[in-house]
């Protein structure tokens, strides 16, 4: 098979790129690097079948030869950077995803919307299905995010409806594992950096905000498997294994000999107070579910990240504007 990828140089669409090659099938991968790094798929280059263009998808995408799936992977997905990027972001979820839709349809190719459980907002039904409409703010400071995502769904399925494309949608939950940021105000990276420095773990308002945590391989394996499916409404993909804040801080704190203290922020704005998927549709429509635990995955991505410092810190550029400490950790 022949893929398209866009936001392939990112921290979810870089896995995806190995899963694929390694299986021998060929990509076509393109990011514009706005936060997507090219050490996360530098390893790719000069693999047979391998081809990566630095654009921007909000551009039209000429791709020669023939193309059997399109991955829609792009987009500003953490606070420091949709928050810095605000209308990247929505123009990435709108014109960009007009345009990949419009390359699946003209080379008769499936479509995959990687979409959020930020459609959620701060919701009202706990743990949350694909039928539940959410509790969004549409002009918070957030609303960048989860709006360009609510769009491009939207989007998706005029394609499908109107002209036919076979669009699949997965609405991701929290994801961790290698090759994330360290600086993207995500609470994985935050508590991992803080915790390799020694520095006391910055918990937003009194930490009983939940998330559920899904290791990046278990999530591959989903969107793989929904990339291939006719369920063409959004499914859930997401570690059904709730947990505070707090109680995440704890799990850190374990894994480090030095004192590591907690340090109490006040709450940002709209900061979802529960997430925590309802994968019922994921185990009938594709028989998956994670498989990968908490402790095994922690110990997986803290090592990568010790390792990285060890080669002398953080590889991937710092964003200037980025004020991880004062935005949303989830």
């Amino acid at each position: 098979m022949r893929y398209v990828i866009s936001g392939a140089a990112g921290f979810i669409g870089s896995h995806v790129c190995d899963r694929l090659i390694h299986a021998g099938h060929q990509i076509v991968a393109v990011d514009n690097l706005i936060t997507g790094h090219a050490e996360n798929v530098e390893h790719l280059i000069g693999k047979p079948g391998f081809q990566f263009l630095e654009q921007d998808i909000c551009k039209p995408l000429h791709i020669t030869g023939h193309v059997d799936h399109v991955f829609h992977l792009a987009s500003l997905a953490s606070p420091v950077d949709y928050l810095e990027h605000p209308i990247e972001t929505l123009e990435s979820g709108s014109t960009g995803t007009r345009n990949m839709l419009e390359l699946a349809r003209h080379h008769h190719a499936r479509f995959l919307l990687t979409s959020t459980s930020e459609c959620y907002g701060d919701p009202l039904e706990h743990p949350q299905s694909e039928t539940y409409w959410g509790n969004v703010n549409p002009v918070g400071l957030r609303s960048c995010y989860d709006e360009s995502k609510r769009y491009a769904e939207a989007l998706t399925m005029a394609h499908h409806r109107v002209h036919g494309v076979r669009t699949t949608i997965a609405r991701i939950f929290n994801t961790y594992g290698p090759r994330m940021a360290l600086n993207d105000g995500r609470v994985v990276p935050a508590f991992i950096d803080q915790a390799l420095k020694g520095h006391s773990l910055t918990v937003f308002g009194d930490g009983s905000q939940t998330r559920s945590f899904c290791f990046v391989s278990d999530l591959v394996e989903g969107l793989l498997l929904l990339s291939e499916s006719d369920e063409r409404y959004p499914v859930n993909l997401g570690n059904p294994a709730e947990m505070t804040i707090l109680q995440f801080a704890e799990e850190i704190r374990a894994r480090f000999e030095n004192a590591i203290g907690i340090e109490f922020k006040p709450l940002p704005s709209d900061d979802p107070k529960l997430r925590r998927p309802d994968i019922t549709k994921a185990r009938r429509v594709l028989n998956w579910e994670p498989c990968v635990p908490l402790s095994e995955g922690l110990t997986i991505t803290i090592e990568y990240f010790r390792k990285r410092a060890e080669r002398g810190g953080d590889r991937f550029p710092l964003r200037a504007n980025g004020r991880p400490d004062q935005v949303e950790v989830a």
